[in-house]
């Protein structure tokens, strides 16, 4: 099964983002994906951190939200839309959102970003408690693809990466990390944590960036990118917008898995 990370260097403009956003999808979906993840924040990185609240939609309906459900419907692909600031019911709040529909247009599963960011270096500084709630439940889905095989994908979201105990929660075939990473905390350990929880669960790993120089000033580490469940780096782009290809194999899971039983030798 062919599947696909977005890579995208978001505005301020939902609108633009959405419309670049359509264009990746549209790519992926003519080189054979069947899955493709966008990034963290596709729909919009802000000038500051309250333009999320702006944009916030409730649960099932809002333009980003029929964005996702009508493009996999069109395009007959299974889309997570990164994420997107979703109502928590809370003035000045929002949850941080993944979103998966299936290729009929139907969202079949929702996470809300569990971890949440913060972090200070000289004139950097991120802290998304102040307008994010934090999700309390890890979340997976089935797909089934084309060619017969099911597989389990679990969801989560950049910060979530440096949490190993999730992703074995999960318990799945595939792990997805739509993420917008610093460029000072991605350069130091991005590709190093994508490949450890490759390897920690056996499993693939589709981490879709963003990555470049954005509108309101951030720059974002990119380098999105497909891992093995040996630990081998499958695909990468490491700036500006493109569509990474990897496929993921049944019995390439199966193999590693019976080599190195570790998920079985699990004792704590």
């Amino acid at each position: 099964m062919k599947i696909a990370a977005i890579q995208m260097v978001s505005g301020a403009g939902v609108q633009d983002n959405l419309d670049a956003a359509r264009l990746l999808l549209a790519q992926a979906a003519e080189q054979g994906a069947e899955l493709a993840v966008l990034p963290e924040y596709f729909c919009v990185m802000g000038l500051k951190d309250t333009d999320k609240l702006k944009v916030r939609e409730p649960a099932g309906s809002g333009l980003i939200q029929d964005f996702l459900s009508r493009t996999a419907r069109e395009l007959d692909l299974w889309i997570v839309g990164g994420t997107l600031p979703t109502a928590t019911g809370k003035s000045g709040r929002a949850f941080n959102s993944s979103l998966a529909y299936a290729p009929s247009g139907t969202c079949i599963a929702r996470y809300d970003k569990i971890h949440l960011f913060r972090f200070a270096q000289g004139d950097e500084a991120h802290d998304e408690t102040r307008v994010l709630d934090a999700g309390s439940q890890p979340v997976r889905f089935e797909l089934a693809s084309r060619d017969g095989h099911s597989y389990t994908v679990g969801l989560s979201v950049c910060y979530d990466l440096r949490f190993p105990e999730l992703y074995r929660a999960l318990k799945a075939d595939l792990l997805l990390v739509p993420s917008a990473f610093t460029y000072v905390t991605g350069q130091a350990h991005w590709e190093l944590l994508l490949r450890a929880r490759a390897v920690e669960n056996l499993a693939y790993v589709a981490a879709a960036a963003q990555g470049g120089t954005h509108e309101n000033g951030r720059r974002t580490w990119g380098h999105s990118m497909v891992v093995g469940p040996w630990g081998e780096v499958m695909a990468e782009q490491a700036e500006g917008p493109g569509v990474v290809m990897g496929e993921l194999q049944a019995s390439r899971l199966q193999e590693v898995r019976q080599r190195l039983p570790a998920l079985n030798h699990r004792v704590l």
